[in-house]
């Protein structure tokens, strides 16, 4: 894919903060003169946000790994060519909040044995990585006390429970280690400002390095 702008995705267990800060990065940037995209997974495009509706609500057992894994695939597809191509074509900053990593966390390792079943399709459908992943750490327990203190809709992968967001987030943090030119871990124990005060170094450095 050719592409002139610059794409950051951010990861990290359910209720570690990531959406308030994709939040506050997208303002920031937009204060320095950036053309600033602002997307999630899964969803981002028309056909994707249908399929988000599909695999986030309902019972725990609603769908397998598997199944979960075609539907994420398919979904980041249609987010791919509709939105995210065209925006980097563009030279714009595309911010995603979640992107094939979390795939390969929650139905590559913790949902089962698929990784390099993730991995393949990854490789034949989607073919894109992010030029920098802002990983939030923290405490499952109380990740997941946030997640569900939110009472939305979309709370099946929070159903797993306790045991799923700790595999979780040592599946992140390995993945921190396996594509380490990408990912910047961040702490997420700290207040909201100094976990951003952070991002924005980490996204500064990545902007001077794309010129």
């Amino acid at each position: 894919m050719s592409r002139s702008g610059l794409f950051i995705s951010f990861e990290g267990i359910d209720g570690s903060g990531k959406s308030t800060q994709v939040a506050r990065l997208s303002e920031y940037l937009k204060t320095q003169g950036h053309d600033v995209v602002l997307t999630r997974e899964p969803g981002g495009s028309k056909g994707a946000e249908e399929i988000r509706a599909l695999v986030l609500q309902g019972d725990p057992d609603r769908w397998s790994a598997e199944t979960e894994t075609l539907l994420f695939t398919a979904a980041r597809r249609d987010h791919l060519e509709r939105l995210i191509t065209p925006a980097l074509a563009a030279g714009k900053i595309v911010i995603c909040d979640r992107f094939a990593d979390s795939t390969r966390m929650y139905q590559g390792l913790s949902r089962g044995d698929l990784r390099g079943v993730v991995d393949k399709l990854h490789d034949l459908m989607i073919g894109v990585e992010p030029d920098l992943t802002i990983l939030i750490d923290m405490d499952p327990v109380e990740g997941l006390k946030r997640a569900k203190g939110r009472q939305g809709a979309e709370e099946r992968f929070e159903d797993f429970g306790t045991s799923l967001q700790e595999a979780m987030r040592e599946g992140f943090l390995a993945l921190a280690k396996e594509f380490g030119q990408r990912f910047r871990v961040i702490n997420g124990a700290q207040d909201m400002d100094g976990v951003a005060a952070d991002i924005r170094a980490a996204v500064d450095h990545a902007l001077a390095a794309h010129r």
